[in-house]
């Protein structure tokens, strides 16, 4: 089993505003530059044998602090599979919108949260298969841990939900904060992502 110290990026404008971001690159803000220098701190002594990022540059800058700061001297791996969740449609609307203009979809998200996707977008499913595919190579490369991984909301949810055996279906309730840290024991051989 390895262990994965998970990380959602810092905040970004469009997260105080409540507009979905899903594959878009949205910068940190101001807070949410001082929450990765704030978590960066935290995890300093850490002693991480790597440090793999989302390439999205809220996520990418997160983790290039931490990797700054860590004791280890590390560098950041880039991996596209941890990005967030493409939204289609939904990307740079505001939630209340999102509820107003796409009832039928929200209705299916709420029905079938698995497979239900927005219009143009991916479903958390497939989302929790190519994290999951993710986690199982850099596990294979880095057996003990303990191993930084810097995403998104949703991308690490389905991270913890396979981790923890939380049914994936609750997957929209296990979203962390952002740059407050999740530890879960990944193991590859008994994590499975059938929805």
């Amino acid at each position: 089993m390895t262990e994965f110290w998970l990380v959602r990026h810092g905040q970004t404008k469009w997260n105080l505003e409540g507009r979905y971001q899903g594959s878009r690159d949205i910068a940190l803000n101001e807070n949410g530059k001082k929450q990765a220098n704030r978590i960066a701190e935290r995890l300093k002594h850490i002693a991480f044998k790597a440090v793999y990022s989302s390439p999205l540059q809220r996520a990418r800058l997160t983790a290039v602090r931490i990797a700054e700061v860590n004791e280890q001297d590390l560098s950041v791996c880039l991996d596209a599979r941890l990005a967030e969740v493409n939204l289609g449609e939904w990307e740079g609307k505001l939630f209340s919108n999102i509820q107003r203009d796409y009832p039928a979809e929200i209705q299916a998200r709420k029905t079938d949260p698995l497979h239900a996707r927005p219009p143009g977008g991916e479903s958390a499913i497939e989302v929790a298969q190519r994290m999951a595919q993710a986690a199982d190579e850099i596990a294979a490369l880095h057996p003990e841990g303990p191993v930084l991984l810097v995403s998104h909301g949703l991308a690490l949810a389905s991270l913890i939900c396979q981790a923890r055996g939380v049914s994936l279906e609750n997957v929209y309730d296990m979203v962390p904060e952002n740059a407050e840290p999740a530890m879960v024991q990944w193991d590859p051989g008994r994590v499975s992502t059938h929805g």
